[in-house]
């Protein structure tokens, strides 16, 4: 117990940040070690910059078990009020491979916004097929979504 109490200062002393409320999920896309949703990238300003842009540790929330980031307080305010509009469908995980039942993580730099609802792919050629036909690829994911959501922990 005493080594736990000593390493925690000494992390502290040397200033590593840790995520306020960092809670481990699965249903949405989070660094295990930092709990940062998306890897810290402000989900509302892929809306109103049209960029995948790094929040800051100063305009923080807690939501779905994750941590997420924000550029400013008006975005973060925004994400509060309404999470499901701002936050990732798919809880951040890559619609091609979610249609095909499986769950991997999308890269927050690999985006597009369909429908007024933000996506996340783990590579290029998913992002460029999905946004040749989006509605063949959320029909197969919208269907398989909830099977794997469920074996997700919370």
């Amino acid at each position: 117990m005493a080594f736990f109490a000593l390493l925690a200062g000494f992390l502290a002393a040397f200033g590593v940040d840790f995520a306020a409320d960092a809670a481990t999920t699965e249903r949405v896309v989070v660094n295990r070690y930092s709990g940062l949703a998306i890897e810290g990238f402000d989900p509302v300003a892929y809306f109103t910059e049209s960029l995948a842009t790094q929040g800051l540790p100063d305009f923080e929330a807690a939501e779905s078990g994750a941590v997420w980031r924000f550029r400013n307080e008006g975005n973060r305010a925004s994400f509060v009020s309404h999470p499901e509009v701002y936050g990732p469908r798919f809880g951040g995980y890559d619609p091609v491979d979610v249609g095909r039942g499986v769950t991997y993580a999308g890269n927050p730099r690999i985006w597009l916004i369909v429908d007024r609802r933000l996506f996340l792919f783990g590579r290029e050629d998913s992002r460029d097929a999905f946004a040749a036909n989006p509605a063949r690829f959320l029909k197969d994911a919208d269907a398989r979504w909830p099977a794997l959501e469920e074996g997700l922990s919370q």
